[in-house]
């Protein structure tokens, strides 16, 4: 019986410490414009055989770079210019399955892909940690406040767990454009709409 009370109790404090830590811990916001990512196979194709990609900026994710590369990305509804390379290469970004193609433009040569063209969700990156004192777990959606001159509260951000993420929650320019929002606002999580 006090072994069911002192849970019990434990629980509480538990979700007020949770239900705090989402009012009142805010994180990182950042706003990312048009990127691509690219296997190395792509890179050669683009850019020249044997090229390595070249960091321009560390990103907020560990291990994570712009390119100093720029490419053109082509699609039925016309062209998107100096579209920004992220490094490093990878083998495939995502999920991609049912996406659309397009065709990549690079300085050596062009690349038709048959998928791979997304509009990434608006997501939260976290580490397991950062999930439990939030009190959310990976896939989890959410809705976030972000503070400002246009504060708005922004629905079905996808939560993303991952030992090797930095807490950052990453829109795109137009949601950005949407609340005045720059790179460096703070985003407080303002409820849980589904769990994993």
């Amino acid at each position: 019986m006090m072994a069911r009370e002192a849970l019990r109790t434990l629980s509480r404090s538990y979700i007020t410490q949770v239900l705090e830590a989402q009012k009142k811990q805010p994180f990182l916001v950042e706003v990312s414009a048009h990127h691509i990512h690219l296997t190395q196979e792509h890179v050669e194709a683009l850019f020249g055989k044997g090229h390595q990609l070249t960091k321009h900026a560390d990103l907020s994710q560990p291990g994570q770079f712009a390119c100093k590369e720029q490419l053109a990305i082509v699609g039925p509804k016309g062209k998107i210019e100096r579209v920004r390379v992220l490094g490093p290469t990878r083998k495939e970004s995502g999920d991609i399955k049912d996406t659309p193609g397009c065709t990549l433009e690079g300085p050596a040569g062009s690349v038709d892909v048959d998928r791979g063209v997304i509009c990434a969700l608006r997501h939260i990156h976290m580490t397991p940690a950062d999930a439990l004192s939030y009190g959310v777990r990976d896939k989890s959606t959410v809705r976030v406040r972000i503070t400002g001159d246009r504060q708005l509260v922004f629905g079905d951000v996808l939560i993303r767990v991952d030992p090797s993420f930095a807490l950052a929650m990453h829109i795109d320019t137009d949601e950005a454009n949407a609340a005045s929002v720059q790179n460096g606002a703070q985003g407080f999580i303002d409820g849980i709409q589904n769990e994993a």
